[in-house]
């Protein structure tokens, strides 16, 4: 059988390793090419094709149309295989990176490509810049990350026969498990908004032993930046035991190995590779649960459920009536951007419903409501057992009862069913799929899209502009 893949580019993230894994995991049995738009750096063991009109949108540069560069990629398929390709894997084709995108895609499945579309995120999901308006490729296979998004995209149109759950292969990481000299806690992260770094900096304010938080990577969008900065300054003034881009100059694994576990705050993943790696390093994994992703992880032996659901802090440690209209305002902002009505009664119940009991999740503060409870909790030593007495396990952050049988027992689980073989055994059977059964179904866009926009857990990290 022979595979294209195309993606963006392949710059070292998250949807790059998947696509190496990918065509790692079945060099040798098929044929394999990859498009994409940007070579970069990156190693593969087949052909790559830099066809630069796949890569992202360029300020103030005009592309050709999307029928040239539909036959840009089809002259490279004919000239690897001149009697054509079997499937064509597309990784993330709803994002619209590049404005063009869906209709070089179309164009293509109109020339007779077989198309299997690989979703890792959503722009629905509170990436309004990256919104399409058009409507997604029809009557194709499609390919998600997790069972959540795949009852997401029934709900909104796809039949089971051409929607195939793929997670990610997981390789396991070097290290030892036991505790650290350096007393080192490692947040494996490449530190955008979403990924929740003021509450990271939190835990780190009940560490034990002058243990020190320590942060991979700075993010790469300039959305972001200006959040990251602000908190490096934040964490400096305060001086806190918390170290910045740790993994700039020195190797993954070495940081994995001088860590005593690893951490995570996030508030939202695609697939959520940080709860599973850890435990292949025999490193314990704490911080916050996300139910709708780690479900997945649990029903396959994966022990998660000391992890926490929320951090409750009190109402009062923030500046409530301007946490309520920023919150509404964001709530108002992104429906109008999303084409979403949001009546005014709904939107003020579900924030009531967010903020009973006069406490609310960390996780659903901006970095600037966040300070603020950061700052009280620097200046009143009482603060700390308040927060304490509202959230428990923060007496003791970090441990865990049964430690070394957890660690065995996520580790055996997650190389028995995250490893290349499973994942191999899966891409062999999606593609059979794609090429044997047509499919005949399309997204409702607009059910897609309210079914993420979700009041229950509206995030202003996620939803909201980043205000400094």
């Amino acid at each position: 059988m022979k595979i294209a893949f195309i993606h963006y580019h392949l710059k070292t993230g998250g949807v790059t390793t998947v696509l190496k894994r990918q065509v790692e995991a079945i060099h040798g049995t098929f044929d394999t090419l990859v498009l994409t738009g940007d070579r970069a750096a990156a190693e593969l063991p087949c052909q790559v094709v830099e066809i630069h009109e796949l890569g992202y949108d360029q300020p103030g540069v005009s592309p050709p149309a999307a029928d040239v560069v539909a036959e840009r990629v089809l002259e490279a398929l004919n000239e690897k295989w001149p009697d054509g390709c079997d499937v064509l894997h597309v990784h993330n084709p709803t994002l619209a990176k590049n404005r063009q995108f869906l209709q070089i895609i179309k164009r293509l499945q109109q020339a007779g490509v077989n198309l299997f579309l690989q979703i890792h995120d959503f722009a629905e999901d509170g990436r309004p810049d990256l919104y399409f308006k058009e409507d997604y490729p029809t009557d194709c296979h499609y390919g998600v990350i997790n069972a959540r998004d795949a009852d997401i995209l029934i709900r909104a149109g796809l039949d089971r026969a051409g929607l195939h759950h793929i997670p990610n292969a997981v390789e396991g990481l070097a290290g030892k498990e036991g505790r650290c000299p350096k007393a080192q806690i490692l947040y494996p992260v490449r530190a955008i908004r979403r990924k929740n770094l003021g509450e990271a900096i939190l835990l780190s304010m009940f560490f034990k032993n002058q243990q020190r938080l320590a942060v991979t990577q700075p993010p790469n969008s300039p959305a972001d930046a200006s959040s990251y900065r602000d908190w490096i300054d934040w964490v400096r003034k305060n001086n806190l035991n918390v170290d910045f881009e740790v993994g700039k100059n020195t190797d993954f694994s070495t940081l994995v190995e001088n860590s005593e576990s690893m951490v995570t705050t996030s508030i939202s993943e695609g697939f959520g590779l940080t709860f599973l790696e850890p435990w292949t390093a025999g490193k314990l994994l704490w911080g916050r649960r996300l139910g709708e992703i780690v479900s997945d992880f649990e029903k396959n032996g994966i022990k998660l459920d000391f992890l926490y659901d929320s951090l409750n802090v009190p109402l009062t440690w923030i500046d409530a009536d301007a946490f309520s209209r920023d919150w509404l305002c964001a709530v108002f902002g992104a429906g109008e951007r999303y084409g979403h009505i949001v009546a005014d009664d709904q939107a003020k119940r579900a924030l009531a419903c967010l903020i009973r009991d006069e406490i609310i999740d960390f996780g659903l503060l901006s970095e600037k409501f966040q300070r603020q409870v950061l700052a009280r909790l620097a200046t009143d030593p009482l603060s700390k057992l308040e927060l304490v007495r509202l959230n428990p396990w923060l007496s003791h952050p970090g441990e865990v009862a049964d430690m070394s049988a957890i660690i065995e027992n996520n580790r055996r689980a997650i190389l028995q069913n995250y490893g290349t073989p499973q994942y191999r055994h899966r891409l062999l059977a999606i593609y059979d799929q794609v090429v044997n059964h047509p499919v005949f179904h399309r997204i409702d866009k607009g059910a897609l899209r309210d079914v993420f926009f979700n009041l229950d857990r509206f995030s202003l990290l996620k939803w909201g502009a980043y205000e400094g």
